[in-house]
Parts: structure tokens; C-alpha cells; sequence
């Protein structure tokens, strides 16, 4: 599809949903992976990684860069330092908290979601170049879907690792607005980041490389005009996105379970605020809008994922 415009040294993992994409760089002196997955498919990511580590004749991986520390993007962290005792890179502005391991700081609380504990060797600073396999790539600041989320750029092949801040048809949600935080003007800026450089492919987080960035630009700059000019909007589709992300992993859950987990998420809870419902107005309503979107479907008592 898009590997005949990868160059020599790359290649991608396309992973789905639950788990961010991973990008293996391979060169003579260095070997590394952009971002991990999920904690829940772990070996499914080091099987990944052995895998072409093996069929590229190589002995280790050196390094694991972190775009940003969401927990489908380093939930394989650990397992991947424990098995390679590779080097893991991971955004300036969460040092602290990683050192420290503040879930609530990294968002694993705040989001309802798990990833295990592990230590970081490097940050990541925008501005400055880092060693990809055979590449260097620019770090480039890229808040909005996360505050302290970077993209990397090759200039020589005109290629962009963007994370969350640009899909083919979209880009994540902006979770700072779930809490009272700027998130829209953020996004739009990174829009217009991305704008500036000249790029042949997209290698987003999830979801294929694209090529066409011009159209994806437009589709993500009229999802955020819309988000942007109803902020309730953005606040029932961060908390739809949210359930349907942790149905993904649980496969099926009783409702009281389901409505127990929602009231005690503290995003969830801040987005009842938004909207302003009562908890139990939000409980009965989330579980519901998530069956109407065709995401999932109630049988008697228990909420089941469509994948």
C-alpha cells in the first residue's frame, strides 16, 4: 500500500486501536522503536519487535522513543526494556512524573486506563535531532490531543511520525478541554506546524501511513472547526471514546460495572460537569449513546463491544 514509499530502514506495525502503531528503524549502528501499545498486548508488540530484529539479521533494539505517554502508546515500555534493556526517550515536560511515577500527573488515573511502571534513560527535547536507525529526525512540539505530545520529521524523505496530532481523518481527542484545559487553538496550531513542512508521507498512530496530507489537513481543521464550536461536542465524544477504548480491552462488562468504572474515572466525572449532568444522568446516558453510535450493544444486563 504505502511501503514502496518507506525508505530503506523502516517499517510499520499497524496495530488497530487498543494499541498505537509501532515504527521499527533499523540501521548499522542503531535500532529503534517509536512507541510500544498497549500493556494488554505486550507480547503481541515483543513478538513484533524479535520478530524483525531476527529477520533483519540485527542483535538488539537500542532504543524506544515515546511520542507521548498515553498509555496505548508505552504500554509495552517495560516489557520491552525487561527483554532488550533497551534506552527509552520520552517527552521533556513528563520527566518528572515519570521519575516520580505519578499516575494521576501521566493521565493513567485520570483516564481510567493501566500501563506498567517504567524508568527512562533520555528526553526528548522539540528542536533537536535524534538517531533513528539509518535517519535523523526532527523533534517537533505537537500539543492539542496531549500537551506534551511530540511528531519527528525526516527532512530528507519528507516524511512525519504524527502521532495523535494528525490521522487520516482526523486526529485524537482533545483530552485537556475533558478537564477545563486549552485543547482547540492547540490543536490548530500544530495544523498549521504541520502545514509548513513538506511531507511525502504520514505515518500517524493509528491507522495506515497516508500520502494525501493536504486532504487529511482539511478533514482534521473542519473536525476541529466543529468540536471547537460546541465544546459539549468534544466532551461527548472524549467520553464515547474513552468507554468504547476500555470495552475494547474488556470484550464485555456488566452495566453496574461498566457505571461504576465511569463514576469513578476523574475525567469522566469532570465531563458530567461539562455537560451537566448528574452522575447518575451521565452513567445512564454514556452506556446508551455508546449502543446508538453502533459501537456496542446491550444484551440484558451486560455491555458488549463491536469492534
Amino acid at each position: 500500500m504505502t511501503a514502496h514509499l518507506l525508505p530503506p530502514g523502516i517499517e510499520v506495525f499497524e496495530r488497530g486501536w487498543l494499541s498505537a502503531n509501532n515504527i521499527f528503524h533499523y540501521g548499522q549502528d542503531d535500532v529503534s522503536l517509536v512507541d510500544s501499545g498497549y500493556c494488554a498486548h505486550q507480547k503481541m508488540t515483543l513478538d513484533l519487535v524479535t520478530g524483525a530484529v531476527k529477520k533483519h539479521g540485527l542483535s538488539t533494539l537500542n532504543k524506544l522513543v515515546n511520542t507521548h505517554l498515553h498509555s496505548d502508546h508505552c504500554g509495552g515500555n517495560a516489557a520491552l526494556a525487561k527483554a532488550f534493556h533497551c534506552e527509552i526517550y520520552i517527552p521533556a515536560a513528563e520527566e518528572a512524573a515519570v521519575k516520580n511515577w505519578d499516575s494521576t500527573l501521566l493521565s493513567y488515573d485520570n483516564l481510567g486506563q493501566e500501563c506498567p511502571q517504567f524508568s527512562h534513560h533520555h528526553v526528548l527535547i522539540p528542536g533537536e535531532e535524534i538517531q533513528l536507525g539509518r535517519y535523523l529526525w526532527k523533534i517537533l512540539a505537537a500539543p492539542g490531543h496531549d500537551p506534551h505530545s511530540i511528531m519527528l520529521y525526516q527532512a530528507d524523505h519528507r516524511i512525519l511520525i504524527s502521532a495523535d496530532a494528525l490521522w487520516e481523518e482526523g486526529f485524537g481527542v482533545i483530552f485537556p478541554e475533558l478537564w477545563g484545559e486549552a485543547g482547540f487553538e492547540e490543536v490548530a496550531q500544530t495544523l498549521d506546524l504541520i502545514e509548513t513542512l513538506p511531507i511525502d508521507l504520514v505515518i500517524p498512530g493509528h491507522g495506515a501511513p497516508f500520502a494525501d496530507v493536504s486532504k487529511s489537513l482539511a478533514t482534521a481543521r473542519s473536525r476541529l472547526d466543529y468540536l471547537a464550536s460546541d465544546p459539549d461536542r468534544n466532551a461527548r465524544h472524549g467520553a464515547k471514546v474513552l468507554l468504547k477504548y476500555r470495552l475494547l480491552e474488556w470484550r464485555s462488562r456488566e452495566i453496574h460495572q461498566v457505571n461504576d468504572w465511569i463514576a469513578n474515572t476523574p475525567a469522566l466525572i469532570s465531563t458530567a460537569k461539562l455537560l451537566n449532568m448528574s452522575m447518575d444522568e451521565f452513567t445512564l446516558w454514556l452506556p446508551k449513546s455508546l449502543v446508538k453510535s453502533g459501537a456496542a450493544k446491550l444484551e440484558g444486563e451486560t455491555l458488549v463491544d463491536l469492534a
